[in-house]
């Protein structure tokens, strides 16, 4: 998340946004002694916040160099820069990869930051599992809590499957809140007859529930986005879309799953997950439902 951007006040910076004056205001935000007062608003460098929990929660490059200091036994902050092309476009993977093999610098890739962390830590605890009977038959509940922010996330799993079979899945983003505006428009109970009908011909799959947070933020948006849509005069509830810091917490659920190829359960346009194969997961198919 972006923060207000500053500059160092007084110890030889001028204007701030050159390379002397960058790098001291730079350190003085990695600095604990550094006060609110010592720095001038608005300036040229630009503060980001980290997921707490790292590239386990979210893939972003904010948590990658916080993850990648802390391991090296360094303060947890870092500088993110881009490395342009000579063309001014920004350089990807393979041409950072000849900016290393150039000037003989270590390359680490977020997946491979991401493989780390799952084989070291672990952002959720199983809390819960037993079998619960619903409308949709048996399934197994288990529950995870986070470590993070102490929120709760539930598996329903049905049938049992081979390590490295496909399995048939949907990670769903959920709120408290939204039963209330899926029995009012009858929409989000329909798309749940869907996934769970899915599964029971499937005869296995697990569908896993991300309670997500800032609950109310995101209701006074979906109700938003709800009263558009009624004045087209459709009677559906707006999708939660899944949030990026959802995605690993999802991840490490199927993981202790012991799912590593999905068959997702989607209605929406493919796109591909940065870190899916540090997570170990692999998308072999996509499912309508």
């Amino acid at each position: 998340a972006f923060t207000i951007s500053v500059d160092l006040k007084g110890q030889g910076v001028t204007t701030g946004i050159s390379a002397s004056d960058s790098a001291k205001t730079i350190k003085s935000l990695i600095d604990p002694e550094t006060r609110p007062q010592d720095l001038a608003r608005p300036g040229h460098i630009f503060p980001l916040k980290a997921k707490e929990g790292g590239v386990l929660r979210r893939t972003g490059h904010t948590e990658a160099a916080i993850d990648f200091a802390r391991l090296a036994g360094f303060e947890p902050a870092g500088v993110i820069v881009e490395i342009m092309n000579e063309d001014g476009t920004m350089a990807r993977l393979p041409q950072l990869v000849e900016v290393a093999k150039r000037f003989d610098l270590k390359l680490v890739s977020i997946e491979d930051l991401v493989a780390y962390r799952m084989q070291h830590d672990s952002l959720i605890v199983k809390k819960e599992d037993f079998d619960i009977q619903t409308r949709f038959g048996t399934f197994r509940l288990r529950a995870y809590q986070q470590t993070t922010n102490k929120q709760v996330h539930i598996a329903l799993t049905k049938g049992a499957w081979k390590p490295n079979e496909p399995v048939l899945v949907r990670v769903n983003s959920t709120l408290v809140n939204n039963d209330i505006l899926g029995t009012l428009t009858n929409d989000a109970e329909k798309k749940l007859d869907f996934m769970f009908k899915a599964v029971n011909e499937e005869g296995k799959g697990a569908i896993v529930f991300i309670n997500q947070e800032s609950q109310s933020l995101n209701l006074l948006n979906r109700l938003k986005d709800l009263k558009e849509i009624q004045k087209n005069g459709e009677m559906k509830a707006p999708p939660i879309v899944m949030d990026t810091k959802d995605f690993g917490i999802g991840a490490q659920i199927l993981h202790d799953l012991e799912i590593h190829k999905l068959r997702l359960l989607s209605n929406t346009k493919q796109t591909k997950r940065v870190g899916m194969i540090g997570y170990g997961l692999e998308i072999i198919e996509y499912v309508n439902y």
